[in-house]
């Protein structure tokens, strides 16, 4: 099987099958600190309890991606969410594909996440490692625990390539 994805611009509609579109568009702000702050709740539905499991923040320091790029596998987390989140303006890509016991290649997506904008992948929510655009940091919200958290597909026969 031969596929090329091209990723389009990332929307709070478009993304929802596969998690959420961290922003703070459209979310009222709780003012706090006397004025000189704004809170801003209910950004993403983190979900990291799953067998006892627990929340970790983390950096992960990613390295630039060249495109067009070769989709050699994907990932999952069946125990908890991933959130990431540029600790910069930047852009990076989603590649996903909704949860189930393989990825379904027929129904692999991309996103542009632009600058000022993080996402958080739904449980069991097949995709491919960050991809940077820049050398950058990711804040990175995760799961911590017991359990087999992570289950890799590696693409032996399919060539699948991401074009940027």
């Amino acid at each position: 099987m031969n596929i090329t994805i091209t990723p389009k611009e990332i929307t709070k509609e478009n993304f929802s099958k596969f998690g959420d579109m961290i922003t703070t568009d459209g979310i009222n702000p709780i003012e706090i600190n006397e004025g000189f702050a704004k809170r801003f709740d209910g950004i993403a539905n983190l979900n990291t309890s799953k067998d006892n499991g627990e929340t970790t923040i983390c950096i992960f320091s990613a390295l630039k991606r060249t495109f067009p790029m070769k989709i050699d596998m994907m990932e999952k987390h069946p125990l908890g969410s991933q959130a990431f989140i540029p600790m910069k303006p930047t852009t990076f890509l989603a590649f996903v594909a909704p949860a189930g016991d393989k990825p379904d290649l027929n129904k692999v997506e991309s996103f542009i996440v632009p600058p000022g904008i993080g996402v958080n992948y739904n449980a069991d929510v097949w995709h491919f490692p960050l991809i940077s655009t820049e050398d950058m940091n990711f804040l990175v919200v995760d799961r911590k625990g017991s359990g087999d958290n992570l289950v890799i597909k590696n693409f032996d026969n399919e060539e699948i390539v991401l074009k940027y």
